[in-house]
């Protein structure tokens, strides 16, 4: 069986403004995630790749959610297909770096008084 791969557009940067799109090309097997490639990315060819996860195909913890193909998705729960994947972070959210986002809702954050920065 001839080896496949798929090509992943993933959005870079601290500012969803000034951002850019990486690619890289990914081989896979059947069954493989978004979230998978993503990890492998980061283990072999990028280790500055941000990524959030928490779980793998449990999807339990929701912390891998990120825009594929324009869709908000579990990324540990779309499958790897060939062709172009186009990954960038919650719309929504707060940007971090890359594809993580803030996530706590902002009535759960911690406040800290002029008092205790100073």
């Amino acid at each position: 069986m001839a080896d496949r791969s798929a090509r992943l557009r993933v959005r870079r940067g601290t500012s969803k403004r000034a951002g850019r799109f990486d690619e890289f090309e990914v081989a896979y097997e059947d069954g493989m995630s978004v979230l998978d490639a993503l990890r492998w990315i980061r283990a072999n060819l990028d280790s500055t790749l941000a990524i959030r996860y928490s779980c793998i195909n449990a999807n339990a913890c929701k912390t891998c959610m990120a825009r594929v193909n324009g869709k908000v998705e579990y990324t540990c729960m779309v499958k790897l297909t060939p062709g172009v994947i186009t990954v960038e972070p919650l719309p929504k959210r707060p940007l971090i770096r890359d594809l993580v986002t803030d996530i706590v809702p902002e009535e759960e954050k911690l406040e800290i008084s002029r008092k205790q920065r100073a």
